[in-house]
């Protein structure tokens, strides 16, 4: 391959965020606190964004971060039937961070953080540089739109999109695993997870796919290499998603997409579709299996803060990476990681209540997860609710996957939705050429 020139994104007057205390990023108009925790890595509490109308500081999460990191390894074999994994329980997300990597990592203009943990003799330890700020522009568009009038003259505005991003990095085992969350002006939160490393392989004698197999070297996955089989796997990132919209008054909404019917001689349409909203009373009815044809949008929202429309402010997660856990319920590995049963919980908040997969997950049996916990059904309208959202992702290893894969991302969106009055980032000045550096050649 040609090797690629280059490419820095330069930032002649400095970047626009600022990091007060060690902790609290302030940017555009977000203010967060930011930390690394041994656990669970990547820590964001305090979430606010400011309202562009009114100027008030508004609050949007109290607290986020991976939960538990679920790894199941598709081989029955002897060998191989024990491998099932909980990254951030059994060895830490954090704990296994490493320092990050000046311009391949994170780009060249990126502030870095350390993590101060303590070790297993009680003495505290700083891992360097394995947090990394930065604002992304990456070319996207942040709005726009274009009319042409009947004279012919055409009126054109564009907005680009500039984000900031935080990240972290953990290496667990053979995995990679790069955490960031991605805040935007519109109040949009973007978080996601990118996978890389080294495949877990196990040997063979077989050689090419046209070998004949004994069913003592049965296959559990694609041939890789010669000799060498990627087995197959699945990887579960659960998020605890402390959501305060406006404080802790919350309550879940699901917006189910139902369709309607026309009746006859009314419309040339036959069919058409209408929302309609359900408020979750308990947790057990906010325990969501995602599917295709059940399509919904679901909310956490506060119903004592209305728009001058009378719509309540809330934010929506935009699910995606929905790959679902397709192990048997009473398979080890899944009853003790009975959290991937759905893609979303809700409970009510509990701050001893934390931990997917159980306060403690070495060896654990499955009796102290999300799921055990909401068998409890407690009422969560108008409560301080916890939401708990599952990444999924199926891996079926291929040849380009050996011996170094290239990063897979999977993420889902947290986005407002009524929480403004209308589009907050329509104020937003377009760049101009006056406002970039210009290069003069040295003499």
């Amino acid at each position: 391959m040609e090797p690629l020139n280059p490419i820095s994104m330069e930032q002649p007057n400095g970047p626009s965020f600022k990091i007060e205390d060690g902790h609290i990023v302030r940017w555009a108009n977000w203010v967060f606190h930011l930390k690394a925790d041994a656990r669970a890595g990547l820590v964001i509490s305090r979430a606010m964004v400011r309202d562009s109308e009114t100027g008030e500081l508004r609050s949007v999460m109290y607290r986020g971060f991976p939960s538990e990191l679920f790894v199941p390894y598709m081989d029955p074999d002897e060998a191989w039937y024990f491998k099932s994994y909980l990254d951030a329980g059994e060895f830490g997300l954090g704990l296994t961070a490493m320092s990050l990597v000046p311009l391949n990592d994170c780009p060249r203009h990126a502030y870095y953080m350390d993590g101060i943990f303590v070790a297993s003799d009680g003495k505290p330890f700083v891992q360097q540089k394995i947090i990394c700020v930065f604002e992304k522009y990456a070319g996207d568009i942040s709005w726009r739109h274009s009319e042409i009038s009947p004279f012919g003259s055409a009126a054109r505005e564009a907005r680009p999109k500039v984000t900031l991003v935080t990240r972290l990095a953990a290496t667990v085992g053979n995995y990679d695993y790069v955490f960031d969350w991605e805040f935007q002006t519109d109040g949009l939160i973007h978080i996601k997870v990118a996978l890389s490393g080294m495949l877990m392989v196990k040997g063979t004698t077989q050689q090419n796919m046209d070998d004949e197999v004994t069913n003592k070297d049965k296959m559990t996955g694609p041939l890789v290499s010669e000799n060498v089989i990627g087995v197959i796997h699945d990887h579960y990132i659960t998020y605890h998603l402390d959501m305060d919209i406006d404080g802790t008054n919350n309550s879940f909404v699901k917006v189910s997409l139902v369709k309607a019917e026309t009746l006859p001689g009314e419309s040339p349409r036959k069919s058409y579709l209408k929302a309609e909203r359900h408020v979750a009373k308990t947790e057990k009815d906010a325990q969501i299996k995602l599917k295709l044809y059940d399509p919904a949008e679901f909310h956490v929202i506060n119903p004592s803060r209305l728009s001058r429309l009378g719509n309540p402010a809330g934010y929506k997660i935009v699910p995606s990476g929905n790959d679902a856990s397709l192990l048997d319920h009473n398979d080890p590995p899944q009853l003790r990681s009975a959290f991937t049963n759905n893609q979303i919980w809700v409970t009510p908040y509990n701050r001893t209540e934390l931990w997917a997969g159980g306060l403690f997950a070495c060896q654990s049996k499955g009796d102290d997860t999300l799921a055990v916990w909401s068998e409890r059904n407690r009422p969560i309208e108008e409560k301080d609710i916890t939401l708990w959202y599952t990444l999924g992702i199926h891996h079926i290893p291929c040849q380009e996957d050996y011996p170094i894969m290239p990063t897979v991302t999977a993420g889902f969106d947290l986005k407002p939705v009524n929480f403004f009055e209308r589009n907050p980032i329509l104020r937003a000045a377009p760049i101009l050429e006056k406002d970039l550096p210009v290069c003069q050649p040295t003499a």
